[in-house]
This record gives structure tokens, C-alpha cells and sequence, in this order.
């Protein structure tokens, strides 16, 4: 048993991709990129789209595509369809867009395999994926992408731990003081999220860049009723 494998809780919680391997194998896992993976993915998913995650954006994500009938995403303010939340406000049931990411995708697609659940959560879902998670197992690994560096490094960011701790207010069972941290962590600021997420280092960036809306998208706490599952290849309805 790894000192850090969180095994002795059933919910548990721990930062990036290294997590899917590091913590103890659980029923579920969820990942949490709320600015603005898996709340990309909850927006499609609530309206009948699907959601394809891809590391990179280069060659193979084109290829990868057009092997799947998918649209592919592109830089936010370059393409119709983007990392930008509100891009996917008019998508149509039937939809399938590539989304890489370096983030959120990036750990969905480390999980894929690693557990016999995987679910998309955000601020947007929190309750209707707990909710879910609790249907397919007892043993939870909530898993926060967190942001980069410039040099590539992680970056742990406030609002994916508070998506997190979202999450893990609604699930059963013994938490992890990772676990417990980040529910404390959304207890403290659940009547303050439009603020704290506007004032935080990721809502200052997404201010200056002029996506405000994504950011009114993103707080909008249990707003959907969406539990999107990975189901090896695309984020669908559950």
C-alpha cells in the first residue's frame, strides 16, 4: 500500500493525471476542469452533443476527427468551436466535437480503463454527478485537472478544487483530508462562487481575454442535470 494512495476513505481526491495511477483503484472516477473542460463537455452533453477528448491540437487530432465524423475544436476567438464554454450554447443533438486539452482531456483519457466509471464534473453538475457516481459504485476518486505553467508544470487552481469539493459534498462514505479539504474549501465559498471565481487567478484570465459568459456558465452551480460518462471514446449521456 502506497502512502498515497488515499485507500483507507472511499472518497478521495488528488491533483492531475498522475493521480488516475497514484491513488487506490476505485468504481468511479471523476474529473474536474471547470474552467473549462468538463464544463465544455456538460454543456454538449446536456443538449444531446458528445464530447471527444484529445490531448493535443496538431495533425493526429485532425486525423483522430475525421476518423470519428467529429468536428474538431480550435483556439478560443479562431474557431466556431472551442475551449470556450458558451461555444457550445447552440450545439444540436448529434453533435461530436474533438476537444483537445491539456487538462481535462489529458486525465480523462489516463483514466480511460482505470476504472469502470468514468464522469465529467463541474459547478454546473456537481449533484446530478454525484448522484450518478453513487449509482455505479461506492469508492470515489475525484480527480481536480488543474491548470499549466508556462513551463508546463501544474498549476493547482482554485476553481478546480472547488469544483472538487462540489462533488464530494454529495457523495457517501469515509473522505480523505484531501478529500475533506476540498469539501471545506466549497462549503467556505458556495454563497460567494460568481465572485471568488471572477477574482481568482483563472476568472482574471478569462476576464482579459473578454469571456465573461464563460464565466457566468462555469458558476452556475447545479444548474444541470448532465452526468456525462466516458465511455472510451466520447463524453455521452449517462
Amino acid at each position: 500500500m502506497s502512502a498515497f494512495d488515499q485507500q483507507p476513505w472511499s472518497c478521495r481526491c488528488e491533483w492531475g493525471p498522475e493521480a488516475v495511477a497514484a491513488l487506490a483503484p476505485a468504481d468511479v472516477i471523476v474529473i474536474v476542469d471547470v474552467l473549462s473542460f468538463t464544463t465544455c463537455v456538460d454543456v454538449t452533453v446536456s443538449r444531446g452533443g458528445a464530447i471527444l477528448p484529445y490531448m493535443w491540437k496538431d495533425a493526429s487530432a485532425e486525423a483522430f476527427a475525421r476518423a470519428h465524423d467529429a468536428e474538431l475544436a480550435g483556439r478560443r476567438r479562431e474557431a466556431r468551436y472551442s475551449l470556450s464554454i458558451s461555444s457550445y450554447l447552440d450545439v444540436s443533438p448529434g453533435f461530436r466535437c474533438v476537444l483537445p486539452s491539456p487538462n481535462g482531456a489529458r486525465v480523462t483519457l489516463a483514466a480511460a480503463g482505470a476504472a469502470p466509471a468514468v464522469f465529467a464534473g463541474c459547478l454546473r453538475n456537481a449533484r446530478a454527478v454525484a448522484e450518478a457516481a453513487q449509482r455505479a459504485g461506492t469508492t470515489f476518486n475525484v480527480i481536480p485537472a488543474g491548470e499549466r505553467w508556462a513551463d508546463g508544470s501544474l498549476r493547482p487552481s482554485l476553481e478546480d478544487w472547488l469544483g472538487a469539493g462540489a462533488v464530494l459534498s454529495h457523495l457517501p462514505g469515509g473522505r480523505s483530508p484531501e478529500a475533506d479539504a476540498a469539501v471545506v474549501l466549497f462549503e467556505r465559498y458556495r454563497d460567494a462562487l460568481p465572485d471568488t471565481l471572477r477574482r481568482c487567478s483563472s476568472g482574471r484570465e478569462l476576464e482579459q481575454r473578454g469571456q465573461s459568459n464563460d464565466l457566468a456558465l462555469a458558476f452556475d452551480l447545479d444548474a444541470s442535470a448532465s452526468a456525462p460518462r466516458f465511455d472510451g471514446v466520447a463524453f455521452v449521456a449517462n
